[in-house]
């Protein structure tokens, strides 16, 4: 799975870079063909101290985004990452459910 992150107007840490490919990593375990995953990290237009973390996920026959904020960018990500889980469980149940 390719990963690709964004920053938006600052330079992200090589440890966030690090800690978010490696919950990306994780959402393997619930979709198997994951295609590419785009990570956009911004601050919030009026203050900075609101972070958002976006994750457009790609799968095959779909694309999957989600958008989190809070005041850490760890944090925003682990949100966002958490309902990615939910929705492909759901992707997988229906590709099952159709097979079947």
């Amino acid at each position: 799975m390719k990963v690709q992150i964004t920053s938006r107007k600052f330079r992200a840490k090589e440890s966030l870079k690090d800690f978010i490919k490696e919950e990306v990593s994780r959402l393997t375990k619930f979709y198997d063909d994951i295609l590419e995953a785009k990570v956009i990290l911004s601050f919030m237009h009026s203050t900075e101290s609101i972070k958002t973390a976006e994750i457009i996920l790609s799968v095959p026959g779909s694309v999957l985004n989600v958008s989190e904020e809070s005041e850490d960018f760890n944090k925003s990500v682990s949100l966002a990452i958490s309902k990615l889980e939910k929705q492909l469980k759901k992707l997988k149940s229906k590709k099952i459910s159709k097979e079947r």
